[in-house]
């Protein structure tokens, strides 16, 4: 028996649209609830699950198609067609793997040498999953970076070692990959286990968790007792039934009682990176005498510039003309000018930097971290816009390497993004001084005798009073203020 895999109806605003991802292959077996493939409209992406168990055996729309409502784009080869059920013993059988013999082991990757150790940090696979070469299988997380591991070969997952949260070490045996092996049928008749994400596909689990359910809360009426959507749903409209049932037994006379809502709490362990940001910042107000000096600027020329040239810009140099590129430049000539704010302190010697590697705040699902641009200047405007660019997505999607982390002699913040109007940053040790940009705010200013409403920004300088002086500080602040007020002299060298 074959069932149809379909585009979803699309909404009658929508066209078409367009095969995104395919999780599986052919011959994949797959279950029921499984998100099968991603599809992508103008607005949304549908995902299109296995009504039932069986294995892929064609798909005849691939990656990048365009396709239409109910399309037919794969076709599923029941997984009952194939078996007689009937002679099935009633013990379930062990689960078996067609392997040809060869394991191949999955290491932890060589760490470099400022690194001791790691922690496993989230496992995409389980044992007895299906896996394909190059597809990820573990992110190894550091204290500056997360670290992917790949399958050298197609596959089944045999055992895992080292499960998340475990410490180890690189070159490290964490688990071990059947190359060439594909899942068998039995593995789905066994699944009688109680845990939850064995019970439930991804797209039933997510279902769960945004329910509030955990799969003792569910009861599956699957092979094996798996759970699917409609059992959640089943389970929300009992919990719902519960809840309305004394409410409705309760006397006309009785006083009414306001429901008080569940008070919970969850305790997760830090990440690395997080535990890594803590000690620093400590480390930084407890080992330096920090100080920070204020200014403000007045952003209409930079503003006015970025009108009138954007459109060309963006045209000539494939990027966007931003803020950033403005802050980068004025920092660059302010530390020529200044070389003790490009310096630092090692015990009890001042290194001065002949070259000017930027670190950049970038903000990221793991935390805020400050990949470095180098060599700053010697970019161009469009150089420095590509190059911050290329960090935030590289940050965004947990992409940096060491390299990109390692170094940098001063920091740039801007908190300014999410609409911090003033703070005082924190030293990015070993720098000895670090600028904070903000909010863009429209404010009545005193020009000439006369009140004119201005976007003016402050700027906030942290620094190590060790190394910089007070008349230091305030002259490169003043001078990174006199640049952005007049970004001709940024062109000019003046």
């Amino acid at each position: 028996m074959t069932t149809e895999i379909k585009v979803p109806v699309l909404p009658e605003s929508v066209a078409d649209a367009t095969v995104a991802t395919w999780h599986v292959k052919v011959g994949d077996k797959v279950t029921r609830d499984q998100n099968l493939v991603d599809i992508e409209t103008d607005k949304v992406v549908l995902e299109v699950v296995a009504i039932e168990d069986g294995v892929i055996t064609e798909i005849i729309q691939d990656e990048g198609a365009t396709v239409l409502g109910e399309q037919v784009i794969a076709i599923l080869s029941s997984s009952a067609s194939a078996t007689d059920e009937s002679a099935t013993p009633t013990t379930a059988p062990v689960a078996e793997t067609a392997t040809t013999g060869k394991v191949i082991d999955i290491v932890v990757p060589v760490l470099p040498e400022s690194v001791a150790d790691a922690t496993i940090a989230t496992w995409h696979v389980a044992e007895g999953d299906s896996v394909s070469v190059d597809q990820n299988l573990v992110d190894i997380e550091t204290d500056k970076v997360v670290l992917e591991v790949v399958a050298q070969d197609n596959g089944v997952i045999g055992k895992i070692i080292h499960g998340e949260g475990d410490t180890v070490l690189g070159e490290q045996k964490i688990g071990e990959l059947n190359a060439g092996a594909a899942a068998s049928a039995a593995v789905v008749a066994t699944e009688n286990v109680s845990s939850g994400d064995e019970l439930a596909s991804p797209s039933v689990r997510r279902l769960m968790t945004e329910k509030g359910l955990s799969a003792s809360d569910v009861k599956g009426t699957g092979k094996g007792g798996r759970i699917s959507k409609e059992d959640v749903e089943a389970a929300i409209a009992n919990k719902g039934a519960a809840k309305a049932a004394p409410k409705a037994a309760a006397p006309a006379s009785a006083p009414a009682v306001q429901a008080v809502g569940e008070r919970t709490q969850k305790r997760v362990p830090m990440t690395r990176l997080r535990k890594t940001i803590a000690t620093r910042l400590l480390e930084a107000k407890n080992s330096t005498a920090m100080l920070t000096t204020f200014n403000e600027v007045n952003m209409k020329p930079i503003m006015d510039l970025r009108k009138q040239y954007k459109d060309l810009f963006e045209k000539t140099h494939d990027t966007r003309l931003g803020f950033m590129s403005f802050y980068v430049k004025a920092v660059v000539e302010a530390l020529k000018r200044f070389p003790g704010v490009n310096a630092s302190i090692d015990g009890d010697d001042i290194v001065y930097h002949n070259f000017f590697d930027i670190s950049i705040a970038v903000s990221t699902p793991r935390g805020l971290v400050t990949p470095v641009l180098r060599d700053a200047d010697q970019m161009s405007m469009a150089g420095v816009e590509n190059g911050i660019r290329n960090l935030a997505i590289k940050g965004r999607d947990g992409k940096l390497s060491i390299d990109d982390m390692t170094g940098g002699n001063f920091t740039i913040t801007n908190g300014g993004v999410f609409g911090s109007l003033l703070s005082t940053p924190i030293l990015n040790l070993p720098q000895a001084a670090i600028l904070g940009m903000h909010k863009i705010q429209d404010r009545p200013m005193a020009v000439n005798g006369k009140v004119e409403i201005l976007p003016m920004m402050y700027l906030a300088l942290s620094y190590d009073h060790r190394l910089i002086d007070g008349k230091e500080s305030v002259g490169f602040l003043v001078t990174i203020k006199e640049l952005l007020e007049d970004p001709t002299r940024l062109l000019l060298d003046i």
